[in-house]
């Protein structure tokens, strides 16, 4: 690959590409990213602390908030030093970095959610069982298996971009390196690796919404069986919370990654990306406590004190 490689640096566009408009975008993108941070720290703490939440939904919601404090980290701040300074200077390695860390905690959300479809199938379909089979070593299984899967899965789509050559121009039109932006400054014809790897992410991906999928399809003819309302409103209430951040993270993300890097339009790119990889992870905690009495009283009794 070295011998390849002319490029030595990429630069990233940033949020716009007009400076008037980055210094709203800025501190907005900066509250966003606080808000973020504060309320998935704010879930990872009130659940370590509190000992009603030591359960397998909320041991896979506190996995999923440090994932997505993780993978905000890894993009936004870059983002908004390079919107602020005006430099857009990131060198080869530090983008190859980026991209690697990008995918590997997007996938293993996609991964752990999956896992999290799982457990309320679990849940409701077999109550009985579900504290045998949903074991603290089980739960620890899955989101190990996870991460081992965003790893390799992380891995491949690193090599396969940056396994062509870039001899020039080295503009990326985007504000972190993201497969399609920077595939397409390779220096040759890269629609064979866009093939591949568009090929990978549909077995491996959508193999992954086809589980959740079922999953829910489980869920919903169990549901729909219930004989009274209330019954039916508080099992469905248990899996709404991830239901939501279900169609947040695959529909905002396939708008991304489901067409060819040929037809990349570096606004659209920047505005699905945002709602992907910063919207909707920082939402998440917003999405998870509305409607969790649990989690609601774990908040307040972490900052307001044990009488709230």
């Amino acid at each position: 690959m070295s011998n390849h490689t002319r490029v030595t640096h990429f630069i990233l566009r940033g949020f716009s590409d007009v400076p008037q408009l980055r210094l709203v975008v800025i501190p907005l993108f900066l509250l966003v990213y606080t808000f973020g941070l504060l309320g998935n720290s704010s879930i990872i703490i009130a659940v370590m602390r509190d000992s009603r939440l030591h359960s397998p939904m909320y041991f896979f919601l506190k996995n999923l908030s440090f994932l997505d404090m993780s993978y905000t980290s890894a993009t936004i701040p870059k983002a908004v030093l390079i919107s602020f300074t005006g430099s857009g200077g990131i060198s080869y390695l530090e983008c190859v970095a980026q991209l690697y860390i990008f995918i590997t905690l997007a996938s293993t959300e996609c991964f752990l959610l999956t896992a999290m479809a799982y457990d309320r199938f679990l849940a409701i379909l077999r109550p009985l069982l579900y504290g045998t089979i949903m074991s603290q070593k089980c739960c620890v299984e899955l989101v190990v298996t996870a991460w081992v899967g965003g790893t390799i899965y992380s891995a491949f789509h690193t090599f396969n971009t940056f396994s062509l050559p870039y001899c020039g121009p080295n503009v990326v039109e985007h504000f972190f390196c993201d497969i399609p932006p920077v595939m397409r400054l390779s220096c040759t014809d890269y629609r064979l690796h866009e093939e591949v790897g568009f090929a990978v992410s549909s077995c491996i991906v959508m193999s992954s919404f086809a589980l959740t999928v079922l999953s829910y399809v489980g869920i919903v003819s169990t549901v729909v069986r219930i004989p009274s309302v209330d019954g039916r409103w508080k099992a469905f209430s248990t899996c709404s919370s991830h239901l939501t951040t279900v169609v947040l993270f695959y529909g905002t993300g396939s708008f991304m990654y489901l067409r060819p890097a040929s037809r990349y339009s570096p606004t659209q790119g920047r505005l699905a990306s945002i709602c992907y990889s910063v919207l909707t992870p920082s939402l998440n905690p917003v999405v998870y406590c509305l409607r969790n009495k649990d989690m609601k009283f774990a908040l307040q009794k972490l900052y307001c004190g044990r009488k709230s």
